[in-house]
């Protein structure tokens, strides 16, 4: 499969050289190089079994690679284990301590490391107030909302001063609605504090709302990587244009083309774009802020985003246009 970096990057914190880990005859991660810049939040995206997850732990330290090299911050990670490295890592299920006020469960760790009482509550005063839970530090994390929790277990893994902050599908067990105000305030605090956030997760939404670039991986390789614009709008592949966001995919001069709905015009008369094509609507899926249209044409269905309009009905005689560069043809 295709696999193309973005460049090298300036002042990288993690230089991954050739990793590959294996379990048995799987091989979950397969000869990966990646760098990472300091101060990113950097997504790793893609579905289950390709690979995200086991390249996270092997970041921190909790898997053991088969190969290849892992730098952070210009040290070699090879057989340093994870209370060494100058990572924390936020768990999905938050792992919270349920007889714990909230104070306490962000000043756990520091307290295992037998930090001083007054630096500790120095400490956990200033991460709580970096989450704006600062009221909420004699709470027990039953009497806390799910956002909330998060924030605990986001706390409790800044208060230890990290270089590097990894997330292991860090909304995934927040609502939809709750999810949506979660990421910005996530992206604001990584921007304030200035670390590297590494994120693992299967949504696209989230990876292309939040990340600075994300690598796109499938079958234990990273196939792309680039900035959310550069991946969706110039993908290297056929599987990175389906897997993210919507594409119409189809052959023409021996060459495999993407076209996004967003970026075909829908007329009931014959437009005067270069690029035109007439079919009649087949379905309608009304999105609230738009509708998706599968229109068929000769030899293909077509999919159209397109403002939500009563007008549009299915069994309607339509054209399509687009311009040439609308289109993005996709290397042999």
């Amino acid at each position: 499969m295709d696999h193309r970096e973005d460049g090298p990057v300036s002042d990288p914190i993690i230089r991954i050289e050739g990793l590959t880990k294996r379990f048995g005859a799987v091989t979950a991660v397969d000869s990966v190089d990646l760098e990472i810049a300091r101060g990113e939040l950097f997504a790793l995206l893609g579905g289950s079994g390709c690979g995200k997850t086991t390249l996270l732990r092997l970041l921190a330290g909790f898997e053991t690679p088969d190969s290849g090299r892992l730098l952070i911050d210009g040290h070699d990670m090879t057989g340093v284990p994870p209370h060494l490295r100058p990572i924390n890592m936020m768990f999905q299920s938050y792992a919270l301590f349920p007889h714990m006020t909230v104070a306490e469960n962000v000043g756990y760790g520091l307290r295992r490391e037998g930090i001083a009482k007054p630096e500790t509550a120095t400490r956990v005063a200033e991460a709580l107030e970096q989450v704006k839970l600062s009221d909420f530090a004699a709470r027990r994390p039953a009497q806390l909302s799910g956002g909330q929790r998060q924030r605990v277990a986001l706390a409790r893994a800044l208060v230890k001063r990290p270089k590097l902050l990894l997330l292991d599908e860090p909304l995934a067990a927040l609502d939809r609605k709750l999810r949506e105000g979660t990421r910005f305030e996530l992206v604001r605090l990584q921007a304030e504090l200035g670390l590297t956030f590494v994120m693992v997760t299967h949504d696209q939404e989230e990876a292309m709302s939040m990340a600075t670039r994300l690598a796109v991986m499938h079958a234990g390789r990273v196939v792309q990587v680039g900035t959310p614009h550069e991946v969706y709008e110039r993908p290297v592949s056929r599987f990175v244009a389906d897997f993210i966001g919507i594409a119409n995919i189809f052959e023409r001069d021996g060459h495999w083309t993407v076209l996004r709905p967003e970026k075909i015009a829908l007329s009931p008369q014959r437009p005067t774009t270069l690029r035109t094509v007439q079919g009649k609507i087949i379905d309608i899926a009304y999105e609230g802020d738009r509708s998706l249209l599968r229109v068929a044409t000769d030899g293909t269905v077509m999919i159209v985003s397109a403002l939500p309009d009563s007008a549009h009905q299915r069994g309607q005689s339509v054209w399509l246009g687009w311009t040439d560069g609308a289109e993005h043809i996709l290397a042999p």
